[in-house]
C-alpha cells in the first residue's frame, strides 16, 4: 500500500496506483515512443548515472548548509528548521540563481543521458532550456495540480518535461504525482490548446482556472469526479520521469517522519529546430515568468521549519 497524502489528507487506496514503468526503453525507442503516447510519461528507472546524481544532490544541500538550512551530514537532506540565507545571501535571486547552475547539477539536467532520451520522444535532436526548477521541498510542502503546456513552451511546438529526483525519496517524502491518463482530458486540455500564452492571455487565464480549479482546491474531489487514480512511486537515484505539456501533475505531501527535504529538479527540453528565443527560459540570464529570473521561484525562499513527527 502507498502511504501517500494530499492536501494534508490521506489518500485512499482506490484513489492512489503506481506510476507504470517503461522497462524496454534501452533496447527498443519505439517502445519507448509507444509507452510515452499511451499514458502521456514514462517512468525510467537507473537511467541516469547514480554517482551523478548524488554528487549534484551534495552539491546543492551543501549550499543550504552553508546558510544554515542543513544539517550534517548533508547528504541526509535533513532541514535545520532554521535559515541564514536573508542575512548570508542578501540577492535572493543570485544566490538561487548560482546553486541551480552548480556544475554537478547541470551535469545531471544538461548532460547528454537526458538529452538522448528527450530526443527519443521526439524523434529528432532536443535541446533543454536554460532555466530550470530546483525545488527543495520541506515537509508540509505540495505542489497544486497542474499541466505545462503552454505556459512553459514558448516557440516550441512541443515540450516535454523532465523530473529528476536527486536521491531516494519514498512516498511519505511527497514525490512527484500525475493524474492517470490526464494527458486525455480532452474537455480540459482543448481551451489550453487553443489558447497561446503570447496570443491570448486573458482566454489561457481563463482556460487554466477552470481545468485547475477542482484539482487545486479539492484534489480527492477531483480525482472522484473524473474517476481517475493519482499515480506515483519511491523513487531512486538515477530514475527521471518524462511527462508531455499536457499531462497533469503535482506532487504528493511532504510528510517525512525524519525532517527531511524531498530534493527533485525538473527542467524541460524541446526539439532542437523549435525556437529557443524565449528569454523567460533561455540565455544566460533567463527572465523567468514574471520578470524575476530565478528569485521568482519558491525555493529562492530560506526553508520553512521543521515538522514534529506524528505520533
Amino acid at each position: 500500500m502507498l502511504d501517500g497524502i494530499t492536501q494534508r489528507q490521506p489518500i485512499p487506496d482506490e484513489l492512489l496506483g503506481p506510476l507504470a514503468e517503461c522497462s524496454a526503453w534501452r533496447d527498443d525507442p519505439q517502445a519507448l515512443q509507444q509507452s510515452f503516447a499511451e499514458h502521456g510519461y514514462v517512468l525510467l528507472r537507473d537511467a541516469l548515472d547514480r554517482n551523478d546524481v548524488l554528487a549534484a544532490r551534495k552539491e546543492v544541500f551543501t549550499r543550504l548548509a552553508e546558510v544554515g538550512e542543513i544539517v550534517p551530514p548533508v547528504e541526509e537532506g535533513i532541514a535545520s528548521g532554521l535559515s541564514q540565507r536573508q542575512t548570508l545571501a542578501s540577492d535572493a535571486g543570485m544566490f538561487w540563481k548560482s546553486v541551480s547552475e552548480g556544475p554537478a547539477l547541470r551535469r545531471v539536467t544538461h548532460g547528454p543521458r537526458l538529452r538522448e532520451l528527450a530526443g527519443l520522444l521526439f524523434d529528432a535532436p532536443a535541446r533543454p532550456h536554460d532555466y530550470l526548477f530546483l525545488r527543495p521541498a520541506p515537509v508540509g510542502n505540495a505542489t497544486n495540480l497542474h499541466v505545462d503546456f503552454p505556459f512553459f513552451a514558448g516557440g516550441a511546438a512541443q515540450i516535454v518535461t523532465c523530473w529528476i529526483p536527486l536521491g531516494e525519496i519514498p512516498i511519505c517524502d511527497g514525490p512527484l504525482a500525475i493524474v492517470e491518463n490526464s494527458h486525455q482530458f480532452e474537455d480540459l486540455l482543448g481551451p489550453i490548446r487553443s489558447a497561446r500564452l503570447s496570443a491570448d492571455p486573458r482566454g489561457f487565464a481563463l482556460a487554466q482556472e477552470a481545468a485547475y480549479q477542482s484539482g487545486a482546491s479539492d484534489t480527492l474531489g477531483f480525482l472522484r469526479s473524473r474517476r481517475t487514480r493519482l499515480l506515483s512511486t519511491h523513487f531512486w537515484q538515477g530514475d527521471v520521469v518524462i511527462f508531455g505539456g499536457f499531462t497533469m501533475h503535482g506532487s504528493l505531501d511532504n510528510h517525512s517522519p525524519l525532517g527531511r527535504v524531498r530534493l527533485s529538479v525538473d527542467v524541460r527540453y524541446q526539439p532542437a529546430a523549435d525556437r529557443a528565443d524565449d528569454p523567460r527560459f533561455f540565455g544566460a540570464n533567463p527572465t523567468g515568468a514574471k520578470g524575476g529570473s530565478y528569485g521568482e521561484q519558491k525555493a529562492a525562499q530560506p526553508l520553512g521549519t521543521p515538522w514534529v513527527a506524528r505520533q
